[in-house]
């Protein structure tokens, strides 16, 4: 994906540092209709004097409405935030921080990406294991009943929530089975080989309401509950550890600090263009 130079523009219009903005979504998920918006994410920096009062303001900064064209759903977590949702089974704010579709990013990035990889990822024996652990697969479980609930009460029947059904189940088996964040689904299935997936794909690329009238529910249900169950046989069988270790917790607070305190005298975002 080629990166409108509009979004590098509306990231840098946001109005705190950034240690990166990426695309998330349908964009990133490989099935994007003409009509689907940008999901933009990141995480900023709140300066000191915001963080150490009482009140926290501004920890999550959320905007959606059409910027320069485009339509557009912003989210923003601060740093901290950011980070503590990294150490939680938050499968969301995995595929944004690992997502190849960036409009900015640090040197912070890179290293919080390295900081949260697993070893396996990393080739690398000794290293911390990063913040991916098996309990990952409690997120990818709840999103898919949600758009499976969702795609069987809905008349007429949309594609969206049936290809996010299978989206989901691949990327947690995925993730059980290789420690690695893939999103796209176009990808995910260059492995699992479901020979409905593409012509799903190419419903859905040609509007974000498409419907699906001649849906077979009962083979679709079939196919839900089979990937479920082998997520579930994914998470029993996974090498992937029970919580981040102390020693991954300690460098995302190391990380933090330094963020913090390098933005003192940093107004401005800074980093360099996806």
């Amino acid at each position: 994906m080629i990166i409108d130079p509009r979004l590098n523009r509306i990231v840098a219009a946001q109005p705190h540092p950034l240690l990166f903005a990426t695309i998330s979504g349908a964009h990133l998920y490989g099935f994007p209709s003409p009509d689907s918006d940008f999901d933009l994410r990141g995480a900023h920096v709140l300066p000191v004097d915001r963080v150490v009062g009482l009140e926290v303001r501004d920890e999550t900064l959320e905007d959606s409405r059409v910027i320069e064209g485009l339509e557009m759903d912003i989210v923003s977590h601060d740093a901290k935030k950011f980070f503590s949702l990294l150490l939680k089974k938050n499968g969301y704010v995995l595929e944004q921080l690992f997502s190849p579709l960036i409009v900015l990013t640090t040197p912070e990035h890179e290293e919080l990406k390295a900081i949260c990889q697993t070893r396996r990822a990393r080739s690398a024996t000794n290293a911390p294991e990063g913040v991916i652990t098996k309990h990952h697969s409690h997120h990818y479980f709840g999103f898919a009943e949600t758009q499976w609930k969702l795609f069987l009460k809905e008349s007429p029947r949309r594609v969206k929530p049936l290809l996010y059904v299978y989206r989901v189940l691949l990327t947690g088996i995925h993730l059980m089975r290789t420690g690695v964040v893939e999103a796209n689904l176009v990808t995910l299935n260059q492995e699992a080989r479901l020979p409905y997936i593409a012509e799903l794909i190419d419903r859905k690329t040609k509007g974000e309401n498409t419907t699906l009238a001649d849906a077979d529910v009962a083979f679709h249900e079939t196919e839900y509950q089979r990937l479920r169950g082998a997520l579930q046989a994914a998470h029993d069988a996974s090498s992937l550890p029970e919580l981040p270790s102390d020693e991954t917790r300690a460098s995302l607070n190391d990380l933090l600090v330094r963020v913090r305190l390098s933005n003192l005298n940093s107004p401005a975002p800074v980093g360099t263009r996806g």
